[in-house]
């Protein structure tokens, strides 16, 4: 899966549309195979990118868990550290 699309769900604030809106524009540009359409293609994209936004809305308002919901900073932080580690000269 793409590495720009990132996990949404149990965070606390909640995703935002924003965050939803650029998870699906990454997974359609991921499976269209290019980053901007021609013309003739925008209305399809677009259109794909709006279906699975709201797809995608609709299975965060809906999944349950009983894990205590996570937080962003620290989330971005072992994400940091992984990084580092990984990227180390």
């Amino acid at each position: 899966m793409c590495r720009s699309i990132h996990q949404l769900h149990n965070f606390e604030p909640p995703a935002t549309p924003d965050e939803i809106q650029a998870a699906a524009l990454q997974y359609v540009r991921k499976i269209a195979g290019t980053a901007r359409p021609s013309q003739a293609n925008q209305e399809a994209f677009d259109q794909a990118v709006a279906a699975v936004a709201a797809a995608t809305a609709e299975l965060l308002a809906n999944l349950v868990t009983n894990a205590p919901p996570r937080n962003r900073e620290e989330e971005a932080a072992k994400a940091r550290a992984r990084a580092e580690k990984r990227y180390a000269s």
